[in-house]
Order: structure tokens, then C-alpha cells, then sequence
């Protein structure tokens, strides 16, 4: 498995698991240079899972997509760029969502470039780099 170059939000993996077109293209282009996952975005998709109409298709489905996809832990240094990156956008009287900061920060100590359709949550986010807009 090659060093990943994507951090795959949760957005983008919902997406796919609910067959939207664009987004299976896209990850099946980006697959050959590696994905990952945060572990945040893999808790966001379980919680999803396991509240959805079909508890039991959804988790296998959640499944077959990440055996594919390195998950990326929280570790001693995203933490420090969590709170250096949470304390700034405080001072400027922004916030991100804690799980999207998580994400970001994750994104950033991996140097990995992140695709998601919430660009508003991330583009506040200092050295964050995104893949450019679909559409």
C-alpha cells in the first residue's frame, strides 16, 4: 500500500456509500497515491452506521470501504496542533467544530491533502491544503 497523499473527510466517504457517481470517480482516481481516513471521520461513520435504517448493510458496506484505507490516529502532535490551531481561530473569533479541526490537524502533521465538500469548515485553517472544488 502506497504512503497515502489524501485524507478522505467524512463527507466524501458518506457520499460513496450512498452512490454518488462523482465521488466513487474521483476516489477511484486519487486511490493510487493512497487514502486515508482519520480515526474521527471512522467514528462519525459508525455512529452513522449503527443509527441508519439498515444498521447491519450499512456497517458491512462501512467495512468493504476501509479495508482499502489507512486510518490515521490522534497522536502527541496533532494535539499540539489542535490547540495551537483552536487557540488562533479563537482569537480571531472563528471556530471550527472540534472533529473537523481534529480532522484538519491530522491532515496537516500527515501532510496529506484533504478532500471534502465542506471547504468553508477547513479553508480557515492555517497551512491546511485542500483538493480544488469538483464543480
Amino acid at each position: 500500500m502506497p504512503r497515502p497523499s489524501y485524507l478522505v473527510d467524512t463527507d466524501w466517504i458518506i457520499d460513496h456509500l450512498c452512490g454518488i457517481e462523482l465521488v466513487t470517480r474521483k476516489l477511484r482516481d486519487l486511490e493510487p497515491e493512497g487514502l486515508a481516513v482519520s480515526v474521527i471521520s471512522l467514528a462519525e461513520l459508525y455512529e452513522g452506521a449503527h443509527y441508519s435504517r439498515n444498521p447491519l448493510h450499512s456497517l458491512a458496506a462501512l467495512q468493504r470501504f476501509m479495508a482499502g484505507l489507512v486510518v490515521l490516529p490522534l497522536d502527541e502532535e496533532v494535539c499540539s496542533l489542535f490547540g495551537k490551531e483552536r487557540g488562533r481561530l479563537r482569537q480571531l473569533g472563528r471556530t471550527v467544530g472540534d472533529c473537523d479541526l481534529f480532522i484538519a490537524c491530522t491532515a496537516i502533521r500527515n501532510e496529506l491533502t484533504l478532500c471534502t465538500n465542506n471547504r468553508r469548515h477547513f479553508e480557515m485553517v492555517e497551512g491546511i491544503r485542500l483538493l480544488p472544488s469538483q464543480g
